[in-house]
């Protein structure tokens, strides 16, 4: 009984967590807000009085939904935008989060009855960008950013995770005495650098598994990419090296690789993405004792002005002078500095390892988090518009079909595959047909079929596909052109 009824109030929270949001969402309040006020609503200080006090169990579903939430970071970035801001996105995720930590500890240490140490865990727990919150605020409202700032701040985002789970670590292992500052270095350069190496061969593994597999039901892919979250974080942990940077590089490399229903995984990650979102909110939500954490909101909050308009600005303008950036766009890399979920779960790890004054740190960062989202993810299109800094929303017209006497900017040919055509003998994927050109539908063997990425095109088979009017040459010549031995003879 009592099963059913954890199953029961799980789902009617999920359901009001997606319907609150919906309604905070014409306001302008970010998802991440809605979600942990649902959790709060249901906890002990809520309606439904629920207690939850596992710190274990909350820092074990958070490392989870964190790993599947970077990995869908990495999968959806667009490459061709990435390139121009890797180095400078690179630098921001890695001596930016440090830099922040530094300042946000030191002025810490003036505000709060705490230890130096126990302030440097506090800015190192603070210290990084949360990918949920940035990915959720830019994506949600739709804002578009110039300046190539808004994969500059996805980048960041999803990947500057890694380093303040190491400074987090790194200060417990200070404070515990099992780390000293030589240790911390070595360990910050292993971490690293297994982290991003096993990322990119996991990545490499699971691409050429999904390509040679060939699974009679497309479903199956999805428990691939599934399973390969979980294997990339738990194993490079183990090895010794940072689990997050790995599901992150992983993604990223998987976003650049050619393999069978590649968008739709990608799909499929997002709404998994949403869900451990929710779940991991939620779940936060019902941790936080909302009324012995009041009590630090004035520390909190001073901490949070800190962060924003001191640390984080610190950070940036430091971090970026080799590159070529205005002011106003330095002004926009340091207002989007979300703090999310990251933070939170940072700060169960003080509480899993018994250190002082744990309970106050945990509080602390909770309230800094929902004063960042309130101040800065609401704020964002404003004052993106503020500095100039905005840019038109991009339209896709390839699917646009003008009436009257104006053509149709999209048009369906069809294309027989002959005995010695280059792309008999391939699976779809591997024929690279440009973007804005589909396969819609194959007369193959005497029937119509529906085709998937891992279909074998074999001759005589008679494609059907569906393509922009610009793309007709580059799709003749790949499902036209003869093999190099045929064309020689």
């Amino acid at each position: 009984m009592i099963i059913n009824e954890i199953l029961l109030i799980a789902a009617i929270l999920l359901i009001s967590a997606i319907l609150f949001n919906k309604i905070g969402g014409k306001f302008g309040v970010p998802s991440l807000v809605i979600f942990i006020f649902v959790g709060i609503l249901a906890g002990s200080d809520g309606i439904l009085g629920i207690y939850f006090e596992d710190y274990i169990l909350a820092q074990f579903v958070g490392i989870v939904a964190i790993s599947y939430i970077l990995f869908m970071g990495g999968l959806s970035v667009d490459i061709k935008e990435l390139k121009p801001v890797v180095a400078e996105g690179s630098i921001l995720a890695t001596l930016g989060v440090f830099a922040t930590a530094i300042a946000a500890g030191a002025c810490s240490y003036f505000l709060l009855n705490l230890s130096f140490l126990e302030c440097m865990l506090l800015g190192g727990i603070i210290s990084s960008t949360d990918a949920a919150a940035v990915f959720g605020v830019l994506r949600s409202k739709s804002i578009s950013l110039g300046y190539n700032l808004k994969p500059l701040l996805e980048f960041e985002s999803g990947s500057n995770d890694p380093m303040a789970v190491f400074l987090t670590l790194g200060v417990i292992g200070l404070i515990t005495g099992q780390l000293n500052g030589l240790g911390l270095v070595l360990d910050f350069f292993k971490q690293m650098l297994l982290g991003i190496a096993f990322g990119y061969l996991i990545a490499r593994g699971t691409s050429w598994i999904i390509n040679k597999i060939r699974l009679e039901y497309d479903s199956l892919y999805v428990v691939i990419t599934l399973a390969s979250v979980l294997f990339t974080y738990s194993f490079i942990t183990i090895v010794g090296g940072n689990g997050f940077i790995g599901v992150y590089v992983c993604g990223l490399s998987m976003a650049a690789m050619k393999f069978v229903n590649k968008k739709t995984l990608i799909k499929f990650h997002d709404a998994v993405a949403w869900l451990m979102q929710i779940v991991m909110f939620l779940i936060l939500g019902l941790l936080v004792n909302f009324r012995d954490g009041f009590a630090y909101t004035k520390q909190a909050f001073l901490i949070a002005l800190i962060l924003t308009f001191i640390a984080r600005p610190i950070a940036v303008f430091a971090t970026t002078f080799p590159f070529k950036r205005s002011l106003k766009e330095k002004l926009m890399i340091s207002w989007v500095g979300l703090r999310g979920a990251a933070p939170i779960v940072l700060a169960t790890f003080p509480l899993t390892a018994d250190i002082p004054h744990a309970t106050e740190i945990f509080n602390i960062v909770f309230f800094v988090v929902i004063i960042s989202v309130l101040l800065q993810g609401t704020t964002i299109p404003y004052v993106a518009k503020l500095l100039h800094v905005d840019a038109p929303l991009e339209v896709n017209h390839d699917s646009v079909i003008e009436y009257g006497d104006k053509d149709t900017k999209n048009k369906m040919l069809e294309f027989t595959v002959a005995d010695n055509a280059e792309a008999a003998d391939k699976q779809l994927y591997e024929l690279n047909l440009p973007q804005g050109a589909l396969v819609s539908l194959i007369y193959k063997n005497g029937e119509y079929i529906i085709p998937t990425g891992s279909t074998v095109i074999e001759p005589c088979d008679v494609l059907f596909v569906l393509m922009d009017k610009t793309k007709e040459a580059e799709v003749r010549e790949i499902l036209c052109t003869q093999k190099a031995e045929d064309t020689n003879a």
